[in-house]
């Protein structure tokens, strides 16, 4: 069960961030999670919560860098993908964002994960310990 942060600046429009979601959410499902694992959360934060360097580590030729569309996704999810799987995502996902209109070079994504016995999903059950 991925759960999904995207940390957006609050003047990101609904329509941006359902993009985002949606490209994340299906590059998910094009390495094997099931299309109704689906929990997500939006952070919309101000000029001055949301920091980070217009730069780093280094732009590709030609681009700008970074600015108010930037946007951050966390996906925490049980051990166990090989880096195989996360660059498959990440391929992905490009291929989705680049779809949707939204730039790729935008978007910093963090993969976070955690035992199958830190994950309680209803009723206080832990269903794979």
């Amino acid at each position: 069960m991925p759960f999904v942060t995207l940390t957006v600046h609050q003047s990101t429009p609904a329509a941006t961030r359902r993009v985002l979601l949606d490209a994340v959410h299906a590059a998910l499902v094009a390495v094997g999670v099931p299309a109704a694992d689906r929990f997500q959360r939006v952070l919309a934060l101000g000029d001055d919560d949301l920091v980070f360097d217009p730069h780093y580590p280094e732009d590709p030729a030609g681009h700008a860098g970074r600015d108010r569309r930037f946007a951050i996704v966390e996906v925490l999810w049980s051990v166990g993908r090989s880096v195989k799987v996360k660059k498959q995502l990440l391929a992905q996902l490009h291929r989705n964002l680049a779809e949707g209109g939204f730039d790729p070079e935008q978007l910093m994504l963090v993969f976070k994960e955690v035992g199958w016995e830190n994950w309680s999903f209803a009723g206080t059950r832990i269903l794979h310990a």
